[in-house]
């Protein structure tokens, strides 16, 4: 009796163990991949862009190199079961664009203050450039080639932005008497509120090749030249 009572207490001591063992055993490698194969849904864009205009008359002189940058969060819609989604978000962009001997006359009074002004510089300046930024919301059709893993694998985009200015200046910088002098004009007042754009990419992973070309002028009917500002760089994305 004794040997079947020991029997019995080691068998049920085995059934209350084996469910624990069984919780902590190694998953499958199926199950591994799975876990590991989350597919990104591009909730952060970062775009690192040269920055320049198009239709510009012979008195609008771009020199240097226009920078820009722009910053999104983004929610994906998937399209069902399909290799497509749907995204909005909201974000910054902003624009540096830089002028060739010569600068913006920004007049407030008068019938010269009705429009900005592109004049032969009044000192030798070392850089002289206009600054925007926007809050801005992207829309984009998107296409996934790898379902499992968005990290991964050929990728692309269509869309269209719309961006409210919420800030634009005139900066410049030049030497008197060897001192360093940097003059900034802060006025809204000549650009157009909104900024509207046909944006694409298309790249690897992370990485992608970002264009855009806006579908409206930069400055107002009648305060300004016809210029369209556009856009091309860099697109790191994820999350």
């Amino acid at each position: 009796m004794p040997f079947f009572r020991s029997c019995s207490l080691l068998l049920l001591s085995l059934l209350a163990v084996s469910p624990a063992i069984a919780q902590t055993s190694t998953p499958s490698p199926s199950a591994a991949a799975s876990a590991i194969a989350k597919p990104s849904s591009d909730f952060l864009m970062l775009q690192f862009t040269y920055e320049s205009w198009a239709q510009t008359p012979d008195s609008v002189k771009i020199g240097g190199f226009g920078r820009g940058f722009n910053g999104y969060l983004c929610y994906d819609f998937p399209i069902q079961k399909s290799h497509f989604s749907f995204a909005a978000g909201l974000g910054i962009g902003t624009s540096n664009i830089y002028f060739q001997d010569q600068q913006l006359r920004l007049s407030d009074t008068g019938a010269a203050g009705q429009q900005v002004h592109f004049e032969k510089e009044s000192y030798d300046y070392k850089k002289y450039k206009l600054t925007t930024a926007y809050l801005e919301a992207p829309f984009e059709l998107r296409y996934f080639g790898n379902m499992d893993n968005r990290n991964r694998g050929f990728k692309a985009a269509i869309g269209l932005r719309a961006g409210l200015l919420v800030g634009a200046h005139v900066k410049d910088s030049r030497t008197v008497d060897g001192t360093k002098v940097v003059e900034k004009i802060n006025t809204k007042r000549y650009l157009d509120k909104w900024r509207f754009g046909a944006t694409a990419r298309i790249g690897w992973g992370n990485f992608s090749l970002f264009g855009s070309y806006n579908l409206n002028t930069l400055f107002k009917d009648g305060s300004g030249p016809g210029v369209v500002p556009y856009s091309i760089g860099l697109c790191l994305s994820g999350l």
